[in-house]
């Protein structure tokens, strides 16, 4: 039951995406679409709205750029207890470290493995 739930959450999280680039004309670009999520994703964090739909759908809720955003908010939080001022900017970089390496090193071998043109 967990996969469907992933997979319903995540899925309506993609599918307001599109539709805010699909429905606009093409003055969101997917660059807005990006920034958005992350944003709405650290803004619903802040107010303790995301933890229970993280809580509900696992991975459909953390996978998404919201998900992001959740895991920078959490982390900023988290590192202005422990560090004060100086962790508002250290935390959400801290706990978004594993992901962000990730993605990059993911990234590195998938472009060795296929060679991208371009």
């Amino acid at each position: 039951m967990i996969f469907l739930k992933a997979f319903v959450v995540g899925g309506l999280i993609c599918v307001v995406a599109q539709l805010l680039m699909d429905l606009t004309s093409h003055k969101v670009t997917p660059a807005h679409v990006l920034v958005g999520l992350v944003t709405a994703g650290a803004i619903l964090s802040a107010l303790g709205l995301y933890q229970p739909l993280v809580n509900f759908a696992g991975a459909g809720a953390t996978v998404p750029l919201s998900g992001f955003g959740h895991i920078l908010a959490q982390g900023a939080i988290r590192g202005v207890a422990r560090d004060g001022l100086i962790g508002a900017f250290t935390g959400g970089v801290a706990a978004a470290a594993a992901g962000i390496t990730a993605a990059v090193v993911f990234g590195y071998f998938a472009a060795l493995l296929f060679r991208p043109k371009g």
